[in-house]
């Protein structure tokens, strides 16, 4: 595992607890709820692309495909 795939998914958590508590503390829970699930979002496809390209060099290495 790559040290900065840690660092962008770290990043992310952090912009997103930051906006969610600038959100939340301002009154405005439902647009608080919106960023983090958009941040999921984000995260989520950052892993699925990773675990794509490890399926790929998976299918590479044992010439299956």
């Amino acid at each position: 595992m790559e040290v900065d795939l840690i660092f962008r998914i770290a990043a992310v958590g952090i912009l997103v607890a930051v906006l969610n508590l600038l959100l939340a503390r301002s009154g405005r829970d439902e647009q608080a709820l919106m960023v983090t699930i958009a941040g999921l979002v984000v995260v989520l496809v950052i892993l699925v692309q990773r675990i794509a390209g490890l399926f790929d060099l998976i299918r590479d290495l044992f010439q299956l495909g």
